[in-house]
């Protein structure tokens, strides 16, 4: 059976908006269950409707959604913030939770970066101290060649 777009538009905002299970939805519409399921399925990946883009749970947000959400947030009152959280479907603590998980991020990459850092120093002054030891062992060798030139003359057959 063919349904008017408009019908299943209703029906499914019906069951995102209302209280009562998507069952008492589709047998009050006269729909078939599996069809009233598979329309809320195609609103939720095509964003057809309104309230099917309100319905992603805030752990479902990726990490540059959460990071514009607190880019956004930031800048408004306590007032304009709790209109915003409603009207991106998310609470407070969402945000503050996501505070917290990029500041670990950051401290983490901190971290790494500290590390990585240290092994190159260690790597260089290794490097350095044997470039050090050959610069002294030849300067070892010519003083010795000098004190070996002054005491036997130079003895070379030009």
């Amino acid at each position: 059976m063919s349904y008017p777009l408009q019908f299943k538009e209703n029906v499914v905002k019906m069951v995102l908006t209302g209280t009562d299970s998507q069952a008492q939805v589709a047998k009050d519409m006269g729909v078939p269950t599996s069809t009233m399921r598979y329309w809320l399925k195609k609103a939720k990946i095509t964003g057809d409707t309104i309230m099917a883009k309100q319905e992603k749970r805030p752990q479902d947000w990726s990490s540059k959604e959460k990071l514009d959400a607190l880019l956004e947030s930031a800048k408004l009152s306590d007032e304009q913030l709790g209109a915003w959280c409603r009207q991106k479907g998310i609470h407070t603590h969402h945000l503050e939770k996501w505070k917290i998980e990029f500041s670990k991020d950051q401290s983490r990459n901190k971290d790494n970066n500290v590390r990585q850092l240290k092994k190159e120093v260690k790597d260089l002054q290794k490097e350095l101290n044997r470039k050090d030891k050959a610069l002294a062992e030849t300067t070892a060798l010519l003083v010795l060649k000098k004190k070996v030139d002054t005491i036997w003359g130079d003895n070379r057959d030009d």
